[in-house]
């Protein structure tokens, strides 16, 4: 099988993506990161996406980005709650965190270069999102031509770097519908920004109207919503 390196939250954007990547036709090997996030449960959420969905192996990599800080998702700063969709589409959020599908990408890169493919997934997207400048296609366009200038096994012609954007397009209902369609437990995956101590969602952060906005498009209940009213 062809091999392939695939970014990991335990959001099911990413759970998702991982998903797409199996059916076609891909080992994939998931990438999660560790890097200081205030919603550490998304790390157990990852970890279960990738047994459940068949990952060929995961990787669990620590990056210290709160010693960066300048984002609410790793600092003290407050997130965001009870936005608007219409305000929530405009803008740079404070959720934003410096650099991080940089960051997340070129770790990816270097393992896909030791695993001799060229083929890396992130489930990105650009319709229904907070606004993050690392989620655009022209930001993923730049990359690619970046990585394929960057890494010796591109630079010898041994691969080809291609990064995969499967839900760049779609709407969040459009996601949902393709996650339940590819066989995705919507009730393992974690969106939540700010949940407590359990892991149950806030229900009012950015990540939580946007996921109720999917499960509502497709017509579907959201599973962690008992969850969350629980809380």
């Amino acid at each position: 099988m062809k091999r392939a390196v695939c970014l990991l939250s335990g959001g099911l954007d990413s759970a998702t993506c991982l998903a797409f990547a199996r059916r076609e036709g891909f080992a994939c090997y998931a990438l999660t990161f560790d890097y200081g996030q205030r919603h550490r449960h998304e790390i157990e959420a990852a970890r279960r996406l990738a047994s459940a969905l068949g990952a060929a192996g995961h990787l669990v990599l620590r990056v210290d980005l709160a010693a960066i800080g300048g984002s609410a998702l790793t600092s003290s700063l407050a997130v965001p709650k009870g936005r608007s969709l219409g305000e929530i589409g405009s803008g740079i959020p404070v959720t934003y965190v410096p650099a991080r599908n940089t960051v997340f990408l070129a770790c990816a890169l270097a393992w896909a270069e030791t695993l001799e493919t060229g083929d890396i997934f992130i489930g990105v997207n650009a319709i229904d999102y907070s606004g993050y400048p690392d989620c655009r296609p022209e930001y993923i366009e730049a990359f690619e031509r970046m990585a394929n200038l960057a890494t010796k096994a591109a630079v010898e012609g041994r691969v080809r770097v291609k990064i995969h954007t499967p839900l760049i397009g779609l709407t969040k209902g459009g996601i949902v519908r393709l996650a339940l369609e590819l066989g995705v437990d919507p009730a393992l995956t974690h969106s939540c920004y700010d949940p407590d101590e359990q892991g149950r969602p806030c229900g009012a952060c950015d990540a939580c109207l946007l996921r109720r906005k999917g499960f509502e498009e497709a017509g579907v209940p959201d599973p962690l919503e008992a969850r969350r009213e629980n809380r």
